[in-house]
């Protein structure tokens, strides 16, 4: 029997996998990278490394997600240089949702400058919701980010800016200190009531009810 370190559960060795990634058959590449969430990070990384240096854009994409799952320093290096440089909109917000998993104190800072920079609305709304799902983000973060968001051209990147000015009003208004950053979250909802989309206009609605 192959040792438990060396092989997965379905069976397939690194080696295995490996092939299986190189291949150029995303039918035989993602089962592959699937399994790596079951093997330790030393091992997995440098297979989703490969993953990510594949023609097929599902590949990266999922390559991207295993690096927020198995995190070290060389994913997150693969990771920022996706969000950066990555031709697919698709991989960049991938990438964007696995280095929100380092935390929000070393990812902030580069999300935020990847919300500004990159207008797919792919991109953006995928930084919005993983930011969104920080538990401990600072509202006033929330804040900044969702200012930028409700001013996009496109409306499902507004509706995820007026949801987090939901989250903001309801957060900061428990806390003395943050009281200024819930009436400027409220006050912008107000004004998103006078939005053309009325996906915006209901978000806008659920936030200053909650």
């Amino acid at each position: 029997m192959a040792d438990s370190d060396s092989t997965s559960p379905a069976g397939l060795n690194p080696e295995e996998i490996r092939q299986a990634i190189v291949s150029g058959d995303p039918s035989r590449a993602l089962p592959a990278l699937v399994e790596l969430r079951r093997l330790e990070a030393e091992q997995a990384v440098p297979l989703l490394l490969l993953g990510l240096e594949q023609e097929p854009f599902i590949v990266r994409s999922i390559s991207c997600a295993g690096l927020g799952l198995k995190r070290n320093e060389a994913g997150w290096e693969a990771l920022t240089a996706a969000l950066r440089g990555d031709e697919d909109a698709n991989v960049r917000a991938e990438a964007a949702n696995a280095l929100a998993s380092y935390g929000v104190e070393r990812a902030w800072p580069l999300l935020r400058q990847s919300f500004a920079a990159d207008d797919q609305w792919l991109v953006r709304c995928s930084i919005l919701s993983a930011l969104a799902e920080q538990p401990g983000i600072d509202p006033r973060l929330l804040l900044e980010l969702a200012r930028m968001a409700i001013s996009d051209a496109d409306g499902s990147v507004r509706v995820g800016g007026a949801e987090i000015l939901g989250r903001v009003v309801r957060d900061a208004a428990a806390s003395p200190g943050l009281v200024e950053s819930a009436e400027a979250a409220r006050q912008a909802l107000i004004g998103l009531q006078q939005d053309a989309d009325h996906r915006v206009v209901a978000a806008a609605l659920n936030g200053l009810q909650g």
